[in-house]
C-alpha cells in the first residue's frame, strides 16, 4: 500500500512542477518526449513510472531525478502530517 502512495504522491508530484510552469500534458510531452496519456496516467497514480520515464520528466523540469524524487518525498511528508493531524482531531 505504501508503494502505490508513493506512486500518487510522485504523479502530484509531476502534475504540481507542470502547472508551476503552466504547461499542459501535451507541452510536457512534447518536452520529454513521452505520450501524453501516459502522462495523465502518472498524474493520476495510475502507473508506476520506469526509471527512463523519471529521467526524461527531470530532464524535462531541467532537474535532476534526485531533485523529482525529493518533490515527492515531499509531498509524501505532508500527505502523512495531515493523516496524523486528522487521526489526532478524530482520536
Amino acid at each position: 500500500m505504501l508503494s502505490q502512495h508513493f506512486v500518487q504522491d510522485f504523479g502530484m508530484a509531476v502534475r504540481q512542477l507542470r502547472e508551476v510552469r503552466n504547461w499542459s500534458q501535451e507541452q510536457l510531452a512534447g518536452h520529454s518526449d513521452l505520450n501524453r496519456s501516459y502522462l495523465g496516467e502518472i498524474e493520476r497514480g495510475q502507473v508506476s513510472p520506469s526509471l527512463i520515464t523519471l529521467h526524461k520528466l527531470a530532464q524535462a523540469f531541467q532537474m535532476s531525478a534526485t531533485e523529482l524524487i525529493v518533490q515527492t518525498e515531499r509531498i509524501s511528508l505532508l500527505r502523512e502530517s495531515q493523516r496524523l493531524r486528522l487521526a489526532a482531531i478524530a482520536g
